[in-house]
């Protein structure tokens, strides 16, 4: 059984153009689902419905097997989790105290977290090799670490999905290729990983399942291979891309030509 299924879907916000429809597709465990397209496209919004933060106006959306209508906030919460773009604490809770609070699905209303809710907050700072953090401010913290802290937290809420909305658009290169390195560990070990980038690179690198959006509500799912190719990144980011196997890197890479923009008629 699918752990996600998209079936018929469609989204708008009132008054306006569809941001995608027509969409159907279903996600398995160990699966990566790099939702790609140019800003503005929809690519978050996608995420939001699927994370049920969003309705849907026609279609459904399910988890294990049940409609995400019929499910409350905090069921959803134990099967999905999110990391936002950016996430700036009031307080300076230390890390281990940050990522604690990802264990607040599986307490009651009125409970404090215990000995068993800070043994795997810290089980998830080992997953993620940033255990010498846990006594710091979250908020002195790197960028790049807060972004490892933020997923730490994901992962001590125990989830079967992580989403991740653009985990890497305010990294540099190093801390990116380090998110990018973390999701397909998470792949590995069994979760289910949506994460939507504006780029391509990184949907070559992850080397699974692609979700390319265009301008006009259009939305592809397949393979990397069948879904990246020159044209319909063309069409879809208005200029010429080049898809080149470089040996040294032991895989395809994307590479603008930057001597001319495509226009719209093209």
């Amino acid at each position: 059984m699918s752990v996600l299924a998209m079936d018929n879907a469609a989204f708008r916000y009132k008054g306006e153009k569809y941001i995608f429809k027509d969409v159907s597709f279903s996600l398995e465990e160990g699966q990566i689902l790099s939702i790609i397209g140019p800003n503005g496209s929809g690519k978050s919004t996608l995420l939001n419905c699927l994370a049920g933060l969003l309705k849907l106006d026609t279609g459904e959306i399910t988890l294990e097997g049940k409609s995400i209508a019929s499910l409350k906030a905090r069921e959803i919460a134990k099967i999905i989790g999110y990391v936002p773009q950016n996430h700036s604490p009031a307080y300076g809770y230390t890390v281990h105290d940050f990522v604690v609070m990802g264990r607040a699905p599986h307490l009651g209303i009125f409970a404090s977290p215990g000995g068993r809710e800070y043994e795997i907050a810290w089980q998830a700072l080992e997953s993620i090799g940033i255990t010498h953090l846990a006594g710091r401010p979250y908020t002195e913290i790197s960028g790049g670490e807060r972004q490892q802290a933020t997923i730490a937290r994901v992962i001590a809420q125990q989830p079967n999905i992580i989403m991740m909305d653009e985990p890497t658009s305010s990294l540099d290169y190093g801390n990116q290729m380090l998110i990018v390195k973390l999701i397909r560990k998470l792949a590995s070990e069994g979760y289910a990983v949506i994460m939507t980038t504006h780029t391509p690179d990184h949907a070559i690198m992850l080397d699974d399942t692609v979700a390319l959006m265009d301008r006009s509500g259009g939305l592809n799912v397949g393979s990397t291979e069948d879904i990246m190719n020159e044209d319909a990144l063309k069409h879809v980011y208005r200029v010429n891309l080049k898809l080149v196997y470089v040996e040294q890197a032991g895989r395809t890479v994307c590479i603008p030509c930057m001597g001319r923009v495509v226009g719209r008629g093209e």
